[in-house]
């Protein structure tokens, strides 16, 4: 298929205050306010923008009360491990970065982890295990969408499950790595090299994206 005709959507997974250092006693991801111009940059090179958005309970089963208590195994058949709590509906974490547009002005938009025993990654699936589609899948594909270019928060959680499940469902999937930021270093590396396993293509820089793009 020629780049003519391969329609485009751009993703912005889960670009939340929360994510970041205006939110410091939540999960803030270094840098994580400084992707809202590049995640715009990305809405120019596709013809349709999805976002996504994490929508957690408080008094959710996988919630610890310090930063020292995350990432343990929580032995839940749908939230593998504690995290604090973040991105709590009504909050100022659970808002999207001030650069983007409000929710309703997305072609498509997912609200996920509302249920307190769910705690998916991906915006594609409402849990674990690739069973209650969000139906962004289904929307792109009806819209005819063939390739998807990908940022946000946390590229080594959320954006690399999201960016997987896309590519799994036959998208052909860019990573914009500007638009991303990650928990840890060890972590983004990891991410990059799970997706590039998985076919998925990772470009460091605007023109590198937008050249990309198109091919």
């Amino acid at each position: 298929m020629n780049s003519q005709t391969m329609k485009t959507a751009s993703f912005d997974v889960d670009a939340q205050k929360s994510f970041t250092p205006l939110c410091p006693d939540e999960l803030p991801v270094t840098e994580g306010d400084r992707i809202g111009g590049e995640l715009n940059f990305m809405a120019t090179l596709a013809s349709l923008r999805i976002g996504s958005k994490d929508a957690h309970s408080p008094r959710a089963p996988w919630v610890v009360a310090g930063h020292d208590q995350m990432l343990q195994p929580t032995g839940l058949e749908h939230a593998d491990l504690t995290w604090v709590s973040h991105c709590v509906p009504g909050t100022e974490g659970f808002t999207l970065l001030d650069e983007l547009p409000a929710p309703y002005d997305y072609d498509y938009f997912v609200w996920k982890g509302v249920e307190p025993d769910l705690h998916p990654y991906g915006a594609c699936y409402h849990d674990l295990h690739g069973k209650l589609s969000t139906g962004v899948i289904e929307y792109l594909k009806g819209q005819g969408v063939q390739q998807v270019i990908v940022g946000g928060l946390a590229l080594d959680f959320c954006v690399k499950t999201t960016a997987l499940q896309l590519a799994a469902a036959g998208f052909k999937v860019l990573i914009h790595l500007p638009a991303c930021r990650a928990i840890s270093a060890e972590g983004a590396t990891q991410a990059i090299a799970d997706m590039q396993q998985a076919g998925i293509t990772v470009a460091a820089t605007r023109e590198e994206t937008a050249r990309l793009a198109k091919v």
